[in-house]
């Protein structure tokens, strides 16, 4: 025992001497996390503490964490406001329009590239994702020039195909990936035992697609959700076709922006989204990473 503590001494100190810089480099990582939430949460913190606080503390000057006295004000301002029923079902209708049409073309397009050999399969996926490196901003004014000369301006459905467009891309790279990480021999034996290929898709890759819809449905919800620029500029004379996004825009009187009343409305605005990632966040997770790695 004795000749061998001088050998197990300074391993015990070379362990200790390894975990200090192991230690100091977790805590760096995890301050470094806890700042980037920080950063990202303070200004949905502040939108919705401003959404409760009265008028004449918004205006002090004096800024606070949390609201000295809460109020509702605000809200029944947002939703008592002219448009705001007829908004939110705009916004919904382009919504859930764009999400559907990306879902059953992505799903035909992606399975086709996953499944099928053909000549053009490389160079459709390769168009894809320059399509989806293509800034959208950057295409506001040909898109405007077309809607106009098709006279397709100040129409919903006009809204709808360009989130469709934006939405697409996207969908099909997820749907692609996630097609696959399925293995074919399912659908052959299912073909063995009498299906078509139609029915094997149906009954056998179809239900195990659920995490990877779910993903790319949540993200067109967003992206079509929260879309303002093409909204302000294709809905220009039709008040009523405008969305909730440019609603947005309009809590303004002869003293300046209602804040309470914006943040108010952007708080309700950012609620159905808020619903649906948490009701889908693990299934979203999975499809994400089945879409990113596999393929």
């Amino acid at each position: 025992m004795s000749a061998a503590s001088p050998t197990l001494a300074p391993a015990r100190r070379g362990a200790g001497a390894g975990a200090r810089p192991r230690a100091r480099r977790r805590l760096l990582l995890n301050s470094a996390a806890c700042l980037t939430i920080a950063v990202c949460v303070f200004p949905v913190y502040w939108m919705i503490t401003t959404a409760f606080t009265p008028h004449r503390d918004i205006q002090s000057g004096t800024p606070r964490l949390l609201p000295h006295t809460w109020t509702l004000q605000h809200f029944r301002t947002a939703v008592a406001a002219d448009g705001f029923a007829l908004f939110w079902r705009n916004s919904l209708l382009v919504t859930a329009g764009a999400v559907l049409l990306a879902l059953v073309v992505a799903l035909g397009a992606s399975y086709a590239v996953a499944r099928m050999r053909w000549r053009g399969g490389r160079p459709f996926m390769l168009l894809v994702f320059i399509a989806q490196m293509a800034p959208w901003e950057a295409l506001i004014i040909p898109v405007y020039i077309i809607s106009r000369d098709t006279g397709m301006l100040d129409r919903l459905p006009t809204l709808t195909l360009v989130y469709f467009m934006m939405t697409l891309p996207f969908t099909i790279v997820v749907l692609r990936g996630f097609i696959a990480a399925i293995p074919p021999e399912l659908e052959e034996a299912a073909q063995v035992d009498g299906c078509t290929r139609r029915h094997a898709f149906r009954h056998i890759t179809f239900p195990l697609l659920a995490p990877g819809l779910m993903a790319t449905s949540l993200f067109g919800y967003i992206t079509a959700w929260n879309e303002f620029a093409y909204a302000n500029f294709l809905i220009i004379k039709q008040q009523d076709s405008r969305t909730l996004p440019v609603w947005l825009s309009s809590f303004q009187n002869v003293f300046g922006t209602d804040w309470g009343a914006t943040m108010a409305a952007s708080t309700l605005f950012a609620l159905p989204a808020l619903a649906v990632f948490l009701l889908l966040q693990r299934h979203v997770t999975a499809g994400f990473a089945a879409g990113a790695v596999k393929g």
